[in-house]
Order: structure tokens, then sequence, then C-alpha cells
């Protein structure tokens, strides 16, 4: 995964740049005392270790605590740190899928209330009711309808600016990890092969410099052409070994800072894409509150109507714009005279 390809962190570059004199290098030639191999992955024996500076000081940065790889729950081996912070990155996904589940119910919710609303509205329960007070329910009942028109709002608000944005974010988000998890795996598979060739570089030398070792006790015992001739070509077999585990040795310090260079890069990105995630998350719901907040403010204007006609409820008044539309006569009768 070069960097020119993504357009990305340059973690190389990033590294090498923290790098202080005495720190301690994949690329710096160790010996075998200094240094111990866990899994195949080379670290400084705790017995001697120098002091290393942070990739990123005063930071808790990925690319800082995942060099080790650490049991499996489950009990199958060991896990890498690396897949560790995949992981990571696939429940955060899921939490997110899981926000956007929640906010889908939070629709249905606000939608079957709207509808509750609007056919509440329509009951023509107290549609006889009379003056001051009759405009007043009358109010109250359209205010249903109103009401159900802000729910329905908010609900289509929340589908489109809060569920659809967080299902969508990062679409090739699983691609995405698979190619970061291939591209690492690769380079991790690779170290191990060379490792296993260093080991095996290793035993050959010992037994060339053993048979070099018994040829020269031989001659020790009996001085002959022929000793002399296999010590020479012992002598060159050792060479020979002793190059080729150099050349196994090189090879592996390779592969392990391409691996250390690719771990930085990648870790960062990821570190990128999970500020990103939280960053988008936190958006969203202050766009739920936000909308939250707006649809209580029309459901207050929706009852303002409301409140000003009761504030006019007036008996007295009532009582007379009845009398006047339905008085039958003013003339009181009286008693009747002999």
């Amino acid at each position: 995964m070069s960097d020119t390809e993504d357009g990305g962190f340059d973690g190389a570059s990033f590294f090498f740049s923290l790098q202080s004199p005495g720190s301690t290098s994949p690329t710096r030639k160790q010996n075998k005392e200094t240094t111990v191999t866990i899994n195949c992955v080379t670290f400084p024996s705790p017995a001697c270790m120098p002091e290393q500076q942070l990739l990123k000081p005063n930071e808790w940065s990925y690319c800082d605590y995942f060099w080790t790889d650490k049991k499996d729950p489950q009990g199958n081996g060991c896990i890498t740190g690396f897949e560790v912070l995949l992981q990571k990155q696939l429940k955060g996904k899921q939490m997110q899928k899981e926000m956007a589940e929640f906010i889908r119910e939070r629709i249905k919710i606000e939608e079957e209330y709207a509808k509750n609303l609007s056919k509440l509205s329509q009951i023509p329960l107290a549609g006889q009711e009379e003056g001051t007070l009759g405009e007043a329910w009358a109010q109250l009942k359209k205010s249903l309808a109103d009401e159900a028109e802000v729910h329905l709002k908010f609900s289509s608000k929340l589908h489109s600016e809060v569920e659809k944005p967080l299902l969508t974010f990062r679409e090739n988000f699983k691609k995405d990890m698979k190619r970061f998890d291939h591209h690492i795996a690769d380079l991790r598979k690779q170290l191990v092969g060379r490792y296993a060739a260093v080991e095996k570089a290793r035993k050959a030398l010992a037994d060339r410099q053993k048979e070099l070792e018994l040829k020269t006790q031989q001659l020790e015992i009996k001085l002959s052409n022929k000793i002399e001739e296999d010590i020479k070509k012992a002598r060159r077999k050792s060479t020979q070994a002793g190059d080729d585990l150099m050349r196994c040795v090189d090879l592996y310090n390779q592969s392990q800072s391409k691996w250390f260079e690719e771990m930085v890069t990648t870790s960062l990105e990821l570190e990128r894409l999970e500020v990103e995630r939280v960053e988008m998350i936190r958006q969203h719901l202050c766009q739920y509150t936000t909308l939250r907040h707006e649809t209580d403010m029309f459901n207050q204007s929706t009852m303002e109507p409301v409140d000003q006609l009761l504030q006019c409820v007036d008996p007295s008044k009532d009582r007379e714009l009845w009398v006047q539309e339905n008085k039958t006569g003013e003339i009181r009768p009286v008693d009747i005279e002999i």
C-alpha cells in the first residue's frame, strides 16, 4: 500500500523523522544477545532495552501501542495487534448500523404518533359546543392536525438527515478493511518465512562450524594432505554458510522494516477513519437534537392559538350571544287579574 496510491499518510517518513539516535529501528542490526524474537517479530531484549521514543509523543496513538500479539480470548492461539485495531473498526461500523436502526424505530414511532393525532383531530366529539368555548375547542382539535404535520416533517428529516447518512457513511468500509487486513497479513507472512530462513541458515552455519572443528581436531591427531584438503572445503562451506546467514538476516530485516513502516501508515489511517466515524456520528446526533428542539418549538406554536382562545373564554359573553341568537320573546308573563 504505497502512499502515492492512496494519497495518505507517509508512515515511513513519519517514523524515520521521529527516530532519535538512541532508539531502536527495525533496520538497525541487533545481535542475538540484545534481542528477543516473539512470533517471528524481533524486539529489544528486556534486559538491555534502550529507551525508545514514541512515534507520536503525548498521544495515545494506534501506531505506538499495537506491535505485540496477544492471546485470543477464545483460546485459538494469538491475534496480532493489527487485528485488534481491525476488530475495533468493525465493531464501530456495527455500532453505527445499530444507531441507524434505533433512529429508524424513532421514525416509526413519530409516524404512528402523527397518524393517531391526525385521526383524533377528525373525530366529531363535542363538535356542537358553541360560543367562545366552542371556538377554543375547534382550535384545539385543529392543533392536533397541525401537530401531526409537525411530527411527520420531523420523521422525514430524521430519515434524510440522520438515519440515511449513518447507513451510507463509508459504504466501502468492509472492502477497505479487507484490503488493509490482507496487506499487513501478507507482510507478516513474508516476515515469518524469512525468519524461518534465518533459523535454517543459523543451524546450517552451526553444522558447518562443527564440521570444520571436527576436521581441525583430526588434523591435530594425524597430519595428512587429505585432511588438510577436507579442512579447506569445510572452511569454504562454513564461510558460505555464514554468508547465507547474513543474506537471510538482511532479507528478514528488510521484511520487518517494510512491515513496520506499513503498520505505522495503516494504523494511522485506521486512527483517522475512527476519528472521522465518531465525528460524523456526533454531528448527526447533534442534528437529531436540533430537529427535536425544532419540533418542540413548532408544537408550541400550534398550541399558542389554543392558549389565546382559552384566555378569551367568557361565560357571560357566551350567554349573551346565545340569548341574542336563540331568544323567543322578551315579554314576561304576569299574574292574571279578576
